[in-house]
């Protein structure tokens, strides 16, 4: 039994973690797609893509804190998830005032304060490729979001600082996922609580400013039970999965994969034919991200964050001492 538990536990921790925020990012980038077709306001949308995931979780939850035992840090989730609550409902108010692309563009800031977040709390320098494919990523994700072929929306002054509130919210978001994730093989406790967070949150936002719908129709429903499961639930889990286990730099990097991959699902989707600007702007996000990951990808592939790098060859550890001991020992005794 402790086997196959143990087996259990390591079977996320076998991936790599960068294939675990790629594909947590490919979730994520069809909730744009989702949100559009379910015609709700921002503040309905986020209230009901988290209410609508805690069926999914909560056995999920029930039986991981069997298997695993009680989540420590849960005040740190419910944290996390009300700045995921404030971001959802202040991007969505940004894309009506400024525009979508110049919205994704604001919000995608986390890729810069997310490693100075880091830097400052835990003195992890980024390296220096990522600074300077930080402006190419941000150049990129503008054009991808179709800066290039939209206006800049009825209140600009207004839409770039709910932009920027919005981005700072969700890189605090994705800085407490990754903090109170360390150490820890919780995988499905944390979204729930943090799930509840962004719940809440959505109703104390929403509600007052741009309301929340409490039955938008049995279509809406449906869109939005798919945003729950996709965006909410499959998403945020491989995310919370892989971002501790990722440099601040990388996590932040990787996730600027997903408005890409929005452009990509909007064509096969919707329909919608991406601009010359738009595909540019892809190009240039991926060349960035590749750039960026570069170094720490070959620093943390495939190992958990804080593990102990290989030793140089003919190294003993402290736990070989006694080995050791026992075969100088022996050769002792060999010897006479």
């Amino acid at each position: 039994m402790l086997i196959g538990r143990a087996r259990q536990r390591g079977g996320v921790r076998r991936i790599d973690p960068r294939l675990l925020a790629i594909a947590g990012a490919a979730f994520i980038s069809v909730s744009a797609i989702l949100f559009r077709l379910s015609g709700v306001s921002p503040g309905t949308a986020a209230f009901f893509r988290c209410a609508l995931a805690l069926p999914v979780l909560a056995p999920l939850a029930l039986r991981e804190r069997r298997r695993a035992g009680p989540r420590r840090r849960g005040a740190v989730d419910v944290a996390a998830g009300l700045l995921l609550g404030a971001d959802l409902v202040l991007w969505g108010a940004s894309i009506d005032r400024v525009g979508a692309g110049i919205a994704t563009v604001l919000v995608n800031v986390q890729v810069v304060v997310v490693p100075l977040l880091a830097l400052a709390v835990f003195g992890e320098r980024p390296s220096r490729p990522f600074a300077l494919a930080v402006p190419v990523m941000l150049g990129g994700v503008a054009l991808a979001g179709g800066v290039a072929e939209h206006g800049t929306g009825t209140d600009p002054a207004a839409g770039i600082a709910l932009g920027v509130a919005a981005g700072a919210a969700y890189a605090g978001y994705l800085f407490l996922t990754r903090v109170a994730g360390r150490g820890q093989e919780h995988r499905a406790q944390p979204v729930l609580l943090s799930t509840c967070g962004a719940g809440a949150m959505a109703v104390v936002i929403g509600a007052p400013w741009q309301g929340v719908d409490p039955a938008p129709g049995w279509a809406a429903l449906g869109w939005l039970a798919a945003l729950a499961v996709t965006g909410q639930v499959c998403g945020w889990m491989l995310i919370g999965a892989a971002l501790p286990r990722l440099r601040a730099e990388e996590g932040g990097t990787l996730l600027l994969l997903q408005p890409v991959l929005a452009v990509v699902f909007g064509a096969a989707v919707l329909g919608e034919r991406p601009g010359f600007s738009q595909i540019a702007g892809c190009v240039l996000v991926l060349a960035a991200v590749r750039l960026a990951g570069r170094r720490a990808g070959r620093r943390s592939a495939g190992r958990p964050e804080g593990a102990r790098p290989p030793s140089p060859p003919g190294t003993v550890h402290r736990r070989d001492d006694s080995a050791a001991r026992a075969i100088a020992r022996s050769r002792m005794g060999a010897r006479t």
